[in-house]
């Protein structure tokens, strides 16, 4: 039998758009031993995000155009399994539009697919949260999508926080201080669990930081989806430093 010399346990592909400089650097914090990541960019020019709906429809359509021709390319190096990190992607048409998009991206690259509105919802389960607070990157029309997507999904959401980031490097600019400061405002006794959205907003060393001080799970959209591709795949291993989610499930 022929094995990887790095990838001995398991090849994880990884979609990004090309703007992206958040999802490779925080997976690859997340990597267990024997297990490699490998990441196929669909161009996107860091272009403002209009806060009209049209504007946002614009940005989105020009990622999923992306999506399949990245998806093929990845595919190539045969991973075992795909991470999808086009996060507004995951979510929009709610639940049943969800599910069809990640069966066709499994059906044409013939293994699992991880993205991260079924991550989250498979990461919240595992929690028992119902009642959540969520922090986004987007403009509202992205925040109606991803809130659409969660009701949906039986959860409550009793307060939402979208930042209105102006453009693709602005997401990723956003700093430590920034989001912990935001953390703390969307924190209350009334929920259960916050969770993040956003693949190129940098939150998963401060999420995994705040969960001592605000005593619930803070879900970082890339390190749930990073841990739904390794329990998909058979990687048992518990990883500290990075959450809850990575120690306890």
């Amino acid at each position: 039998m022929r094995v990887d010399a790095l990838g001995y346990r398991r090849k994880i592909g990884i979609v990004v758009p090309s703007t992206n400089t958040v999802v490779g650097p925080e997976c690859e914090a997340l990597r267990p031993r024997g297990v490699t990541n490998h990441v196929a960019r669909l161009t996107l020019e860091n272009k403002p995000i209009e806060a009209s709906e049209a504007g946002f429809l614009a940005h989105m359509q020009r990622m999923r155009d992306g999506i399949f021709p990245a998806l093929d390319q990845v595919m190539t190096c045969a991973p075992d399994h795909v991470i999808m990190g086009v996060a507004i992607e995951a979510f929009t048409g709610g639940v049943a539009a969800a599910a069809g998009l990640q069966d066709e991206m499994e059906k044409r690259a013939g293994v699992g697919v991880s993205m991260g509105s079924t991550a989250a919802t498979a990461a919240l389960t595992a929690f028992g949260a119902k009642r959540i607070a969520v922090l986004t990157p987007h403009q509202p029309k992205g925040d109606e999508i991803v809130a659409g997507y969660l009701k949906e999904a039986g959860f409550e959401i009793v307060r939402l926080v979208g930042m209105r980031c102006a453009s693709p490097f602005a997401i990723a600019e956003v700093q430590p201080p920034a989001l912990r400061k935001l953390l703390r405002e969307i924190d209350g006794d009334d929920i259960d669990a916050i969770l993040q959205v956003g693949t190129n907003l940098a939150n998963a060393a401060v999420a995994a930081e705040a969960e001592p001080w605000l005593e619930k799970p803070v879900l970082a959209m890339n390190t749930i989806t990073y841990w739904d591709a390794l329990r998909r795949c058979g990687i048992d291993d518990r990883i500290f430093g990075f959450g809850r989610i990575l120690e306890e499930f």
